[in-house]
């Protein structure tokens, strides 16, 4: 083995010691912290109206050198509380950039084109990020074709004398993951102490879906003006399925423009692989020669346009 690649092997290994280190010390100071403002009760209430309830990434304020250096780590923490992934920020960041540090050295390793290596790196860098959203994606849609019968859940329970807080019970009891996880969190931050009015926005925060919001606006404006709630559900949950309906419809009719869209976007980067395995002196011009590279450049933007104009056509809002 090669004193370069030595170097390397010692160079990376150090780095990742000292981010593991890094992490932890850091978690184990914020811990620390939390500890010693609740024993000093320098905590106030505006950090508790936030949330009392169980420690989520979402609600965890925590100082470790990742999230100093990230700026939009309040955006990756809702991403993984929407996902519902056990998991929290740094620890996030750590796995993402072990991959790509990992994908980059095996790459460079194996002999691959040194102008591929660090490509390999920041796609496999971009595989935990593409998991959340296919996690969060999956999760919005289970939890949108389980809100209409929750919703008549409640109107039951409100039709059988019980409060708005017992029906919300009822459907942490009786109905499915995800949507029992975020009822039963508003129930119990209601029994906290919490209003109901806001527990049910912090549900619409953690959860973006514009019929819940439907649902918790309707819940704010009866507590205000009065009025049969049970009905106002009832209501909102027949349009819900209503809407299902439509958009299913919808589905089945633009299947062959979404599937031709795929088609049209996968087939020049395959045939760009396929020709860079078969003829590479070929391929190479179109990032050796000057008209080369303005043609790639050409193509990417037509594609990306492309792809803007069937996702527009094929994606009806109902």
């Amino acid at each position: 083995m090669s004193p370069l690649v030595i170097y390397a092997l010692v160079f990376i290994g150090v780095s990742a010691v000292i981010g593991v280190l890094f992490f932890i010390l850091g978690e184990g100071t914020a811990k620390t912290a939390e500890r010693l403002d609740m024993l000093t009760g320098r905590r106030k209430r505006d950090d508790e109206a936030n949330t009392i309830l169980k420690k989520t990434a979402l609600d965890r304020d925590k100082k470790s050198l990742f999230e100093a250096l990230t700026p939009n780590i309040v955006s990756l923490q809702k991403l993984i509380v929407q996902a519902d992934a056990n998991i929290t920020p740094s620890t996030f960041m750590v796995i993402s950039l072990i991959l790509g540090v990992l994908g980059f050295t095996a790459s460079w390793l194996a002999g691959v084109k040194i102008y591929l290596a660090p490509l390999l790196g920041i796609l496999l860098v971009m595989v935990p990020f593409a998991w959340l959203l296919h996690q969060r994606a999956s999760r919005m849609k289970t939890f949108a074709s389980q809100l209409p019968e929750s919703l008549e859940l409640v109107a039951r329970a409100l039709r059988a004398g019980h409060s708005l807080a017992a029906g919300l019970h009822v459907v942490a009891e009786e109905m499915p993951k995800p949507i029992a996880d975020e009822f039963n969190r508003v129930y119990e931050e209601q029994n906290l102490g919490i209003p109901i009015d806001e527990a049910l926005k912090s549900m619409c925060e953690r959860v973006p879906n514009l019929d819940l919001r439907f649902f918790v606006t309707s819940v704010c404006i009866q507590r205000v003006t009065g009025g049969d709630l049970a009905e106002i559900l009832d209501k909102i949950g027949y349009v819900i399925r209503e809407r299902f309906k439509i958009l299913g419809m919808v589905k089945a009719l633009t299947a062959e423009g979404r599937l031709s869209g795929v088609i049209l976007m996968a087939l020049p980067f395959l045939l760009f692989l396929i020709m860079l395995h078969i003829k590479y002196d070929y391929v190479e011009k179109l990032w050796t020669h000057p008209l080369g590279v303005k043609m790639a450049a050409t193509a990417l933007v037509m594609q990306l346009f492309g792809a803007l104009v069937i996702r527009k056509i094929v994606n009806i809002k109902v």
